[in-house]
């Protein structure tokens, strides 16, 4: 958990969580970021004999998402963040490998989503749907691969499969909505490569010739205020997931 951490102080633990593990879970035996920070937190001296360690929940990330999450040590930080959140003040930026190439290299996606909470699946949906809420976004593509193929074998490194294109978009959250991103490119005809929930056959078939098992999606950039010495906080990481390596050793 440790190499994970990328800052910390008295007031605020900063963290990469890498794909497959889960923000926050209740079944046993199933790791998870919250459970395995208190476990560190736990360890240190100033926690001892002082019972379990607090740990205050500000966002979430999916479980086979990857990126940068922000927890609170206190109730007053996490009262805080948790506000700059619900205000928008909490800036999320995230890398997506989409299948294809969208249209507009720089665009907003703005749909309703309605969560269906017995397939926990985001769907879009008419304005005033009930229970459907507003669901906003930017992205810019920012680079796009196509596909090699030698006697039809895919070449490790391209990334890979029938629509003959890839693309890295950059996206900026504007609302924090379930499965915004993936529910939201996945209409838009561009679904996220290692997505089974929302993907299509296309982009099915490729994920699993490219081996890519968790989703292609990554916060990698997070920028909030300090609850405490309010100073502006930015932390950005270059997504870890193999699917994104092409992308970056090219240079973007």
């Amino acid at each position: 958990m440790q190499k994970n951490i990328i800052y910390e102080d008295d007031h605020i633990i900063v963290v990469y969580k890498p794909a497959g593990i889960a923000t926050q879970t209740a079944r046993l035996g199933q790791r998870d970021m919250v459970s395995e920070l208190k476990n560190y937190l736990a360890k240190k001296p100033e926690y001892k004999g002082k019972g379990e360690p607090y740990l205050g929940l500000v966002h979430r990330l999916d479980q086979p998402v990857s990126g940068i999450l922000v927890f609170a040590k206190n109730k007053n930080a996490a009262a805080e963040l948790s506000r700059q959140v619900t205000n928008g003040q909490m800036q999320k930026h995230y890398y997506a490998v989409v299948l294809g190439v969208p249209e507009e290299k720089e665009g907003k996606l703005e749909n309703y989503l309605y969560k269906d909470g017995k397939t926990n699946q985001s769907l879009v949906v008419r304005e005033g749907f009930p229970g459907a809420k507003k669901a906003v976004l930017k992205y810019r593509v920012v680079t796009t691969l196509a596909v090699l193929e030698e006697n039809g074998v895919h070449k490790k490194s391209a990334v890979y499969a029938s629509s003959k294109e890839v693309s890295l978009v950059e996206i900026q959250l504007i609302t924090g909505r379930h499965h915004q991103i993936r529910a939201q490119f996945s209409y838009a005809g561009y679904p996220l490569l290692g997505d089974g929930k929302y993907g299509n056959e296309k982009s099915k078939l490729l994920s699993r010739q490219a081996g890519c098992k968790n989703t292609a999606l990554c916060a990698y950039k997070l920028a909030f205020i300090h609850p405490i010495s309010q100073k502006e906080m930015v932390f950005e990481r270059q997504p870890e997931n193999e699917i994104f390596l092409p992308f970056f050793t090219r240079g973007i």
